[in-house]
């Protein structure tokens, strides 16, 4: 599974080409030919019953005047689909229903695909929209990285080594024990440098095969705004509506990802392709956490992000074993807890410009990170009972401190407090029980 970060507002300055969906006035316009669009329209029919022209239109999110108008009488010559009348104006309001003939007309293109819904942009086209919307420039400073890591505490050096990483829009290898915030900085840097918002297609059409872009899980879309919609009533014309706009995508990955996802995805019962994390990823990050835990060799993982880390494109492969061209406009985020010796040899690192070491807190940070958690979970703090917290259960116990156990000890006193229907606090009792409950000894044998 891959998880889609919730966007905020950007605060990183960036310079980017302005791009917007033409609108579609001609079949020729959608790039695709008569047969491609009849057989999309055939299956919509098939899978949808009764249905009139401006709903057809709809599920293809193509305009019924020129467009779809054409492809119906079309499919109405060849006795593919007859016309019940309509209930309202306009040739759009009327009915269709599917024939005979036009149900084997829609097995045999329910044989090849059985996608049957928005109609596909071409591979031409996307390749083209993906450069036009390529990140130019990005132009991240002190104070936005200050903004952006709001509420984490974060050194001086660790916003020096951050930001000239981040302006340099290549990949970027992060690393350090576990629970210090990697994934934590990863997100929220990805939040400020995305930007505005960005259009992807729905699908993608390669010589009849299609595509699949847009999913929920990983793409969040951006209602059309108040001057799009005016606009469209000034000009009477809507945006190629096969096109959505999406909050520029923040994906993570972890342990699940293997080289076959990172290719195109065949479902061989639908007949169709899902696109790879990558290029669903385009034109914002695309984060690889817990790098080395994956079920491929962490060797192969890298040698695959060879070519498009240094040429900005990636092939991928038809089950034809035709491949495809797509622009890589990504920023890559490698994130691991294991040693970089353990992963990736020196001379693959090389590709990599920028490593960040994130490591763990001092005694200082520590302490406030412990205070801003209290106040955000409304704990009293007390200094006496970090100290005690400190001495015990780190100095004495020889334990390393990590930024994420102030969160999880003040959670384990607040649920023992419920229990106990008792205030959290920072008492030795709580405390004790809170650490002794969380921390386990792994020297420990049975």
């Amino acid at each position: 599974m891959s998880s889609r970060v919730p966007q905020p507002p950007v605060t990183g300055q960036l310079r980017r080409t302005e791009w917007a969906p033409p609108p579609i006035r001609s079949i020729q316009d959608t790039g695709l030919n008569i047969g491609i669009l009849s057989d999309l329209a055939i299956k919509i029919l098939y899978f949808g019953g009764y249905l009139t022209g401006n709903q057809i239109a709809d599920m293809m999110h193509l305009p019924f005047t020129n467009v779809v108008q054409i492809v119906m009488e079309g499919l109405k010559r060849e006795k593919f689909v007859e016309v019940r009348g309509g209930s309202g104006l306009g040739a759009g309001s009327f009915e269709y229903v599917i024939t005979l003939k036009g149900i084997e007309k829609a097995h045999e293109a329910l044989a090849r695909t059985q996608y049957a819904g928005p109609c596909p942009v071409t591979l031409e086209q996307y390749v083209a929209a993906m450069r036009a919307q390529a990140t130019a420039r990005l132009e991240v400073h002190r104070e936005h990285l200050v903004e952006a890591l709001k509420g984490l505490t974060i050194s001086e050096e660790m916003l020096g080594r951050i930001g000239p990483a981040v302006n340099s829009g290549k990949a970027i290898f992060m690393y350090g024990p576990p629970g210090n915030g990697k994934t934590t900085i990863a997100q929220r840097v990805g939040r400020m440098i995305l930007g505005k918002p960005i259009w992807i297609p729905y699908a993608v059409d390669v010589d009849g095969q299609v595509i699949r872009v847009f999913d929920n899980i990983n793409h969040e879309v951006i209602p059309d705004n108040e001057e799009d919609e005016r606009r469209a009533t000034a000009t009477g014309e809507r945006r190629d509506a096969r096109w959505v706009r999406i909050r520029r995508p923040v994906i993570m990955v972890g342990g699940e990802l293997t080289l076959e996802t990172l290719d195109l995805v065949y479902d061989p019962i639908n007949k169709y392709y899902e696109a790879p994390y990558q290029m669903k990823a385009n034109g914002g990050m695309f984060l690889i956490d817990d790098f080395g835990r994956q079920q491929v060799r962490p060797r192969d993982l890298l040698n695959r992000w060879i070519v498009p880390l240094e040429s900005r494109v990636d092939f991928l492969t038809l089950s034809t074993g035709r491949k495809i061209e797509i622009p890589f406009n990504v920023l890559i985020v490698f994130s691991t807890n294991m040693p970089p010796a353990d992963l990736v040899d020196e001379a693959f690192l090389r590709r990599i410009p920028h490593k960040i070491e994130v490591g763990d807190p001092t005694f200082e940070q520590f302490r406030e990170i412990f205070k801003r958690v209290c106040e955000a979970r409304r704990v009293p703090y007390d200094e006496k009972g970090l100290a005690y917290l400190l001495q015990e259960w780190y100095i004495k116990q020889n334990r390393k401190l990590r930024a994420v156990h102030p969160r999880d000890i003040i959670e384990q006193i607040i649920d023992i407090s419920r229990y106990q229907n008792t205030p959290p606090m920072l008492t030795k009792e709580l405390l004790d029980r809170a650490a002794s409950a969380y921390f386990v000894d792994l020297s420990a044998e049975y």
